[in-house]
C-alpha cells in the first residue's frame, strides 16, 4: 500500500484504476476469442495493481466497478454470462485478497494473478455447472485451468512491470 495516501488519494487511485479496468474490459470484449470463455483478462491488471498499491478494499471496489460497468457497456448485464463471469470475478478477487493478506510478501503479482485466474476459471466452471446442470462441463476443467494459468502469468507479468515502472517514477 502506498504510504501517506490519504482518503482522497485512495479514492482517486481506486477511481483511476477502476476506469482503467473498465476500458481494458470493454476493449478486450471486442477481440475475437478462440473459445467462448477464453480471454486474457486485461481488466484484471487493474484489479491486481489495486491490490498491491491500495489494498484489498480497493481491489474489491475496482473489480465490482469493472464487472458492473463493463456488463452495462458490453450489453451482458444481468444475463447468464454476466452472472457466471461476475460470480467468478468476485470469487477471484476474494481469493487474491485472502492470499495477499495471509502471506504478506510471499507472492509476487504473478503468483497473486495466477491464483486469481485459477480461482476465476474453476469458479466460472462451477457456476456454469450449477446454472446449466450439465455434468459434461467438468471435462473442460483441465482446459479451463490451463487457460487460467496462461492468462494469470501474462497479466501478472504486466502488473509486475507496471509496479516496477511506478517504483522508478515515484523515487
Amino acid at each position: 500500500m502506498m504510504k501517506g495516501l490519504g482518503t482522497n488519494g485512495w479514492v482517486a487511485h481506486t477511481g483511476m484504476l477502476a476506469g482503467l479496468a473498465v476500458i481494458l474490459f470493454v476493449v478486450e470484449a471486442q477481440v475475437p476469442r478462440p473459445l467462448p470463455w477464453m480471454k486474457l483478462g486485461l481488466g484484471n491488471v487493474a484489479v491486481v495493481l489495486a491490490l498491491f498499491v491500495n489494498g484489498g478494499r480497493s481491489a474489491l471496489a475496482v473489480s465490482a466497478i469493472k464487472i458492473a460497468v463493463g456488463g452495462l457497456l458490453t450489453g451482458s448485464f444481468g444475463g447468464p454470462a454476466f452472472v457466471i463471469g461476475g460470480g467468478a470475478g468476485f470469487a477471484s478477487v476474494a481469493a487474491m485478497i485472502a492470499v495477499r493478506s495471509s502471506t504478506k510478501q510471499l507472492f509476487s503479482p504473478i503468483g497473486i494473478s495466477v491464483t486469481g485466474a485459477l480461482v476465476h476459471q474453476s469458479s466460472q466452471l462451477a457456476l456454469a455447472y450449477l446454472y446449466l446442470e450439465a455434468t459434461g462441463l467438468i471435462a473442460l476443467l483441465p482446459l479451463f485451468l490451463l487457460s487460467g494459468l496462461i492468462s494469470g502469468v501474462l497479466t501478472g507479468f504486466l502488473v509486475f512491470w507496471v509496479i516496477a515502472k511506478l517504483a522508478v517514477v515515484l523515487r
